[in-house]
């Protein structure tokens, strides 16, 4: 069992005809969300989902700046927690459990989620749920649908990017990560370079989409392919973000900014695409029932998420997304990830640390770090 779980001393939570309402909380960038989620034998509803986002705090610095979304956060936390109870016409009396994402992400930003729900969890009697960032975004297809475990993840978004076996709730196992570079942090530092703002990955989406309908060439630019003598499911985008940041300097009118932001979209896509068809091959030698989900911001981008879908056909995969407001970040996904950990008994203990790295498959990532000096924050995912 994860270290940073108990075994509930009475065992499994049952669900009951009401089903479990866990509170949601999100804290790990720059969004302080909340949310109150109500599993039941009829699926995930989601009764109340609040974001406040912090994009025009960070929009003058072009990127986000860790300190002021801590403080942002402490700001907001309360508020944001209490309207999401009040929109979903409950109180505290009403929930079986809180969860509150406990990393991986900015730490200042994931301690002040953290601490308000472990202060809810003592001032009410509940049981608290620490939740592993990413294990929402594996969870967040199951907010818009009934999907079935066990199934193939692509999990894409600004600070992550790999392909997992999901078999259940705190089962599964890395198939391909990233070296280097997330495919959204190429994103957004691409269309920095291009002087598109923040945040860049819906910017050079939507000016990818000019291209196309102005009849332009996006192939005209020639972009690197990483890793193509290799036959695993890894990434690699610093090469493609590297390239295309120079390109960007010898743009010289808005046609040729505008192809160059749509030879970026097919490059990273083409990325995706191929090493998801990898781990799609392997993957149906070993399953007969073949799922395939996309989670995580970059899942909410119309060319990569039609390019995977298109693929998920060619192979006899299920294809399966969040629905759009669910693919960034949000504690809609958190509250679903802690309500089916509260399910098998699996709580925190009240000193759950902050964790800035936590890997899903932890076992994989220490017997094969990607990074091979993993210093005291331990490894990375």
């Amino acid at each position: 069992m994860d270290a940073d779980y108990s075994r509930a001393t009475d065992g499994a939570t049952e669900r009951g005809s009401d089903g479990l309402t866990v509170l949601g909380l999100e804290t790990s960038c720059d969004e302080t969300a909340a949310s109150v989620v109500r599993l039941s034998a009829a699926g995930a509803e989601v009764l109340s989902s609040v974001i406040h986002s912090q994009i025009d705090e960070h929009a003058a610095f072009g990127g986000v700046v860790p300190e002021i979304a801590a403080r942002s956060h402490v700001e907001m936390i309360d508020g944001v927690a209490r309207r999401a109870m009040a929109e979903a016409g409950i109180d505290y009396a009403a929930l079986d459990g809180v969860a509150a994402t406990a990393g991986p992400g900015l730490v200042g930003g994931v301690m002040v989620g953290l601490s308000y729900g472990k202060a809810v969890a003592l001032a009410r009697g509940l049981p608290l749920i620490a939740v592993n960032h990413l294990e929402g975004h594996a969870v967040s297809a199951r907010l818009g649908a009934e999907t079935r475990y066990p199934f193939l993840l692509l999990l894409v978004s600004g600070g992550h990017c790999q392909l997992l076996e999901v078999r259940g709730i705190g089962d599964m196992s890395r198939l391909g990560t990233t070296i280097d570079d997330a495919a959204g942090e190429a994103f957004d530092k691409i269309a920095k370079a291009m002087g598109l703002g923040y945040p860049g990955g819906p910017a050079l989406e939507r000016l990818a989409a000019q291209s196309r309908e102005n009849g332009g060439d996006g192939s005209r630019f020639e972009l690197p392919r990483a890793l193509l003598g290799r036959k695993d499911c890894d990434f690699s985008f610093s090469g493609l973000k590297t390239a295309a940041s120079r390109l960007a300097q010898t743009c010289e009118s808005e046609q040729d900014r505008a192809d160059l932001a749509d030879a970026v979209q097919k490059a990273i896509a083409r990325q995706l695409s191929e090493r998801t068809e990898r781990a799609m091959l392997a993957y149906a030698e070993q399953h007969e029932a073949l799922h395939f989900v996309v989670a995580g911001g970059v899942a909410a981008n119309k060319t990569i998420r039609r390019t995977l879908e298109d693929l998920a056909t060619k192979h006899g995969f299920g294809f399966l997304a969040p629905p759009m407001v669910y693919c960034t970040d949000n504690a809609a996904m958190i509250a679903l990830a802690g309500a089916e950990r509260l399910e098998k008994g699996l709580t925190s203990d009240i000193d759950v640390a902050a964790r800035p790295r936590w890997p899903l498959d932890e076992a994989r990532a220490n017997a094969d770090p990607v990074h091979k000096k993993t210093g005291r924050k331990g490894a990375k995912a």
